[in-house]
């Protein structure tokens, strides 16, 4: 019998579930596939807590890697057998899944079942952050809150591809220590510096067109205050909860900014758009631009304290499950 994690109501991570759970056969359009490896990421969280609502009861998680066992009516896009990797679709914490053919894609030869299931949603978001939402251009000096996690460590490789200027923030000096490593030119402690100063002092006064936040309420005046006229903010999470209401006068007086509130969602919800997407991300890779660090792995049935851990700050880089 199929095994999953799965959550009858919103809570802590003590709500989720190690629970026998029937993958219902292929029908038109879709295929089963074998877990190998599953991605552990802050949105599994937020849909978890019901920060994200959800239909109840739900299977946790949003990206797996695996093989093909059986394909449904209409598929040709893959076969049994086939390495596959996808992100953006809820019910991952699990030993074998029913999916929409169209959401996957082929594992390149060259990456293995962790690596797909560690790079591909954070790899995906950092993609579009960093290439469509704002294109980073070579020179440019970003913000990278964050920088010591799973997106984060991503972002500061990636970026340093690019030719950017990395300034990242995270709250210790170990995970400084790993940012910089891992590409950020500088990284400030957020627990014993002063954001907007250091960063003000960085870029002689000026600022920087594009702060990229994840962290939500405890950082969003701060990502405000170091931009430049015209700088745009991207929120694009809520580690520390939900931004409050905002007085929109706050964009005038610090220079005409921007804020956007983008989703991954909407950057591959077209089949066109997550093709080119993942085939950015799978030759970052494989180039070598980006590493994908799994620092911490956990059975499936321990998901509940992989939750623990990455809530708690103890984790960087990326986290996986292994159902085997």
């Amino acid at each position: 019998m199929n095994k999953a994690i799965r959550f009858h109501e919103y809570g802590g991570s003590d709500v989720l579930r190690w629970e026998e759970c029937v993958a219902a056969e292929p029908g038109t359009g879709e295929v089963r596939i074998r877990h190998e490896a599953i991605g552990v990421n802050f949105v599994d969280i937020y849909q978890r807590s019901g920060l994200y609502t959800v239909p109840l009861p739900a299977i946790a998680g949003n990206e797996g890697a695996g093989v093909v066992e059986s394909v449904g009516a209409g598929v040709s896009r893959v076969k049994a057998g086939d390495r596959v990797v996808y992100a953006g679709v809820m019910g991952s914490y699990s030993e074998t899944r029913t999916i929409a053919a169209d959401r996957l894609c082929i594992l390149p030869d060259g990456l293995s079942f962790e690596q797909g299931a560690a790079i591909m949603l954070k790899g995906l978001t950092v993609r579009y952050l960093i290439r469509r939402t704002y294109r980073v251009q070579q020179g440019d000096t970003v913000v990278f809150h964050a920088a010591a996690g799973g997106v984060g460590l991503i972002a500061c490789q990636w970026l340093k591809s690019l030719g950017a200027r990395v300034i990242g923030t995270a709250g210790s000096a170990q995970k400084c220590a790993v940012a910089l490593k891992n590409g950020a030119d500088y990284c400030i402690n957020y627990r014993t510096e002063d954001i907007v100063g250091r960063v003000r002092e960085i870029t002689n006064g000026k600022g920087v067109p594009v702060v990229y936040d994840s962290v939500g309420k405890d950082t969003f005046d701060t990502s405000l205050q170091c931009l430049q006229p015209l700088g745009l903010l991207v929120s694009f999470g809520n580690a520390s909860g939900p931004v409050p209401p905002v007085n929109l006068g706050l964009l005038a007086q610090h220079g005409s900014l921007y804020v956007t509130r983008p989703t991954l969602a909407t950057y591959i919800a077209d089949r066109s758009d997550l093709e080119a997407a993942a085939q950015e991300v799978f030759d970052a890779v494989l180039s070598g631009s980006v590493r994908t660090d799994i620092n911490q792995r956990y059975q499936l049935k321990d998901a509940a304290l992989a939750h623990h851990d990455l809530e708690m700050r103890k984790t960087t880089g990326s986290s996986i499950l292994l159902p085997r």
